[in-house]
């Protein structure tokens, strides 16, 4: 993309609506709009990151044999009363009548939508296991919403249902979804520790929410610190593997990890004091297993090899996608602006042009522009008539992991600049040895 054709209404001045950095830094760089309290426009540089990780995520959810699927965003009131929850939800829910007198909502989770698919067209046990997943706006009505993406009232979600037989059968469900959450969370570059938390108005006997340590987290989090030291890496999961799945999961939530709502001070006692850490920490996700809850209110049953009919054992897991940029920034960022981690960065390079109208400079800068997108990747190039060093600051604002920087005085000895935009560390290679470098960095990303 070139910059002189790109719609990215940058700001020079800190917002003074925004508290924290990623609100502060996500207005500056051009990625949102508020619309009303707690509602955003999701400009071009935003939405591009925002469909990124919505892409990881749709990755990661099939590898783990997962189906997608899409719901309406608005709801019935009857599905809600049908569990229960429809009065005991609270205000958070956004409810209405239509022009024919009908109580409707705006979902702000889809337990009861989802249960009212599956009972409509799944009897037998022949047909379970069976994950659906949609990644979905939705809406909650937040008596307070502030840090931008992060606690606004209207956001973008991955939420998934598991439908099995037996409790056995769902817990394998809840530990797949464990160890795909993992993956998706070390994919975008960020260490998500999963924590035991309360079940909320979901429900349910057993749950873990997926925190990131930020110091704007509005959770105080208890944890071993030894926990960030884990990674998947490059493993190979078989997800039918129920043995290799519950043992990931046990590896990753042995050592203590608490909220302050869960936090137990005879066992954050049981952590090696070189070990003990607390600190705050931004909920990007949170799996649900609660039997049959909804199943059993709502008339969820299958036929079990023995005839008889069962209420399927449920569970739930959501990802907040678009709060997981708001927690991405806050993980990624100094005081130039945002450090997107090569796996989720809206564009994969961005090329500097030092004397725009120059020949040899603005030859060379296409040439290197042709070869980047021939090599599959995605540049952003600054073509635009400005001085040097309001390209170098719109650069380090957006966040780009990489920068090409070309002009007359390297090209008189055939060299550009590759610079780290996380390190800051730079150096001359021709035009041929940047674009390998560039690309070698993103192969297999």
């Amino acid at each position: 993309m070139r910059l002189s054709r790109y719609f990215l209404p940058v700001l020079k001045e800190n917002p003074a609506e925004a508290q924290i950095a990623s609100h502060r830094l996500m207005l500056r760089a051009g990625m949102i709009k508020q619309q009303s309290a707690g509602i955003y426009s999701w400009l071009p540089l935003g939405y591009k990151v925002l469909r990124r990780l919505a892409q990881i995520v749709h990755e990661e959810q099939e590898k783990a044999g997962h189906i997608p699927l899409l719901m309406p965003t608005l709801q019935s009131a009857d599905l809600w009363r049908e569990s229960g929850r429809y009065d005991a939800y609270g205000p958070e829910m956004l409810r209405f009548k239509d022009r024919h007198d009908r109580e409707m909502l705006y979902g702000p989770t889809n337990e009861e939508m989802i249960t009212d698919i599956f009972r409509a067209h799944v009897s037998s046990y022949k047909d379970l296991p069976l994950t659906l997943y949609q990644i979905q706006w939705k809406f909650r009505d937040e008596v307070r919403p502030r840090f931008g993406v992060m606690r606004g009232r209207e956001f973008y979600m991955k939420d998934g249902y598991t439908f099995d037989l037996t409790k056995e059968d769902a817990l394998h469900a809840y530990n797949r979804h464990m160890v795909s959450y993992l993956r998706t969370y070390e994919r975008m570059g960020l260490t998500a520790i999963p924590m035991r938390a309360d079940s909320g108005p979901i429900g349910g006997e057993n749950t873990h929410e997926f925190l990131v340590l930020a110091q704007t987290g509005e959770s105080e989090v208890f944890y071993d610190d030894r926990v960030e030291a884990l990674k998947l890496g490059d493993r190979a999961v078989d997800f039918d593997d129920r043995g290799q799945v519950a043992d990931i999961c046990k590896e990753f939530t042995t050592l203590y990890a608490r909220t302050d709502e869960t936090h137990d001070a005879a066992l954050f006692e049981q952590i090696p004091e070189a070990h003990r850490r607390v600190a705050r920490g931004i909920e990007v996700g949170q799996i649900f297993y609660f039997g049959s809850k909804y199943s059993e209110a709502m008339g969820a049953t299958v036929t079990a090899p023995d005839g008889s009919k069962v209420p399927v054992e449920m569970g739930s897991h959501g990802i907040g996608v678009s709060r997981l940029i708001g927690a991405l920034i806050e993980a990624n960022h100094d005081e130039k602006g945002i450090i997107w981690p090569e796996g989720v960065t809206p564009f994969h390079v961005g090329i500097v042009n030092l004397k725009q109208g120059d020949a040899a400079t603005d030859t060379a800068c296409e040439a290197i522009y042709a070869a980047l997108k021939a090599a599959g990747l995605d540049p952003l190039y600054d073509d635009r008539d400005e001085r040097a060093g309001a390209k170098f600051a719109t650069m380090d604002l957006i966040g780009l992991p990489w920068r090409i920087t070309v002009g007359p005085r390297g090209l008189a000895k055939n060299l550009v600049e590759v610079t780290s935009r996380r390190s800051g560390e730079s150096e001359e290679l021709s035009a041929e040895a940047a674009v390998a470098k560039i690309a070698q960095i993103y192969e297999g990303i």
